[in-house]
């Protein structure tokens, strides 16, 4: 008879590291946030178009972008008097779509995502 080994425990990521998507996390445990960065996946958006698409007072998106740029999730880029707003790499763009299929999973049905041209909503 063989004896069961078990195998080894993978290494642990340094503290910095997990404090870091600790924070990230946090951000994204923001329904505000998650709508925004939501947005950004396809490229591009100004700070009023923002506003307009998710309902809610300029000065108020404008705190959630900031804490976003500090987090380094969103990037910027100011041409004249607008300011751009991007994500700040792919697996910004990752975490957040895999978080809303994965809530579409949740939910009865097949998932939006997995139906024909479901892969955006």
């Amino acid at each position: 008879m063989r004896e069961y080994t078990r195998p080894a425990m993978p290494s642990m990521p340094p503290t910095e590291e997990v404090d870091v998507a600790v924070e990230v996390f946090r951000m994204l445990g923001d329904g505000t946030r998650l709508r925004l960065l939501w947005l950004m996946r396809e490229g591009e958006v100004t700070v009023q178009q923002l506003t307009a698409a998710v309902g809610k007072p300029q000065g108020l998106v404008s705190q959630h972008l900031a804490k976003l740029r500090m987090t380094r999730l969103v990037s910027t880029r100011r041409h004249g008097n607008r300011v751009y707003y991007r994500l700040a790499n792919d697996h910004v763009a990752h975490l957040v779509t895999d978080g809303i299929h994965h809530a579409q999973h949740a939910g009865p049905g097949v998932p939006e995502h997995h139906q024909p041209g479901g892969e955006h909503r």
